[in-house]
């Protein structure tokens, strides 16, 4: 049996992503991995290691005793985590990469999946619609080194022959997860508030529009394009990636159409700066073309899901 490894899988991406692959390859074919104790969701449905991904040698024991053919790697501080910590930020998200693309070029690793983001892009790329080829200036050092993270995958690709995919995540809904110190983590917060019956403080701009997407479209965008045919990739760096883009209002709107006595009131802090310096929409033209991508959520009916599905007792107090 051929084993899938992913790292990071306690976090917000990885606990929904293994549960996905378990659900689609078998709970056994899956191997969740993470620094961090096993996530509550994925008690029960697979195979767990506890993992540092800043020890190479350990990475390489773990790919060669359940001989992995495939990584999902989903290590990474977030931007406005790393804003606060700029060189561990650095360290972790670069080194995480080179030790995987290592490993994976050693032991013959058939595919990795590594995920960069909208953060790539800063000022100076079109807000509406930017393109899978913008000019990429970040305005963080998480986008920096997503930025450089593409490079490398771009690098071990063609000098290596390393199978490696990636895409540019816009900010990501859940209700199964909670956010992990990211700029659009307002748009999970908010949701908290509005069931607890609090009014929710927004560190945005009422008027902030950024590109968003529910997590079972990022979950299945990232499978569909693991599974596509090697001949059908055109991008060795990273695909943008499209789903929802709206402002704190519009959400705050659709909302209150559900919970009439939802309040909102918003004081921007140093978050604002960094959601300023992203595209407020994402072109995906050439992943539509490539891979078949097509997202199922819009605002609307993202809404009702997260509302449906997060009861009283499990919603947390955003309150700062």
């Amino acid at each position: 049996m051929n084993k899938t490894l992913v790292i990071g899988a306690s976090g917000q991406i990885g606990t929904e992503l293994t549960l996905a692959l378990r659900q689609q390859f078998g709970g056994e074919a899956i191997i969740a991995a993470d620094l961090k104790r096993e996530a509550d969701l994925l008690k029960g449905t697979g195979p767990f290691l506890p993992l540092d991904i800043m020890d190479k040698e350990i990475l390489r024991v773990q790919v060669r005793r359940h001989e992995v053919k495939t990584i999902y790697l989903l290590v990474a501080m977030l931007s406005a985590a790393g804003e606060k910590n700029p060189m561990l930020a650095w360290h972790l998200n670069m080194q995480s990469l080179i030790n995987t693309l290592e490993v994976a070029r050693e032991e013959g690793v058939e595919k990795v999946f590594w995920p960069s983001s909208i953060a790539v892009f800063g000022m100076d790329a079109p807000k509406e619609n930017c393109p899978q080829d913008a000019y990429a200036a970040p305005s963080t050092v998480y986008g920096i080194s997503k930025l450089s993270g593409e490079q490398w995958c771009h690098y071990y690709f063609y000098r290596y022959g390393v199978d490696v995919r990636s895409i540019r995540y816009p900010g990501l809904i859940s209700y199964k997860t909670l956010p992990g110190g990211g700029t659009t983590d307002y748009a999970i917060e908010i949701f908290h508030s509005a069931i607890r019956g609090e009014t929710y403080n927004c560190f945005l701009r009422a008027d902030k529009r950024l590109p968003m997407m529910y997590m079972d479209d990022a979950v299945r965008a990232t499978i569909e394009l693991m599974e596509a045919p090697e001949s059908k990739i055109s991008v060795r760096t990273s695909y943008n990636l499209a789903g929802i883009s709206f402002t704190p209002a519009e959400i705050a709107r659709e909302i209150k159409a559900l919970v009439p006595g939802f309040k909102i009131e918003y004081e921007p802090d140093f978050r604002q700066a960094i959601a300023d310096s992203w595209p407020e929409s994402i072109d995906d033209r050439v992943a539509r073309e490539d891979w078949g991508w097509k997202p199922s959520f819009n605002l609307k009916n993202m809404t009702e899901e997260m509302l449906h599905h997060i009861s009283p007792g499990l919603a947390v107090s955003t309150r700062r």
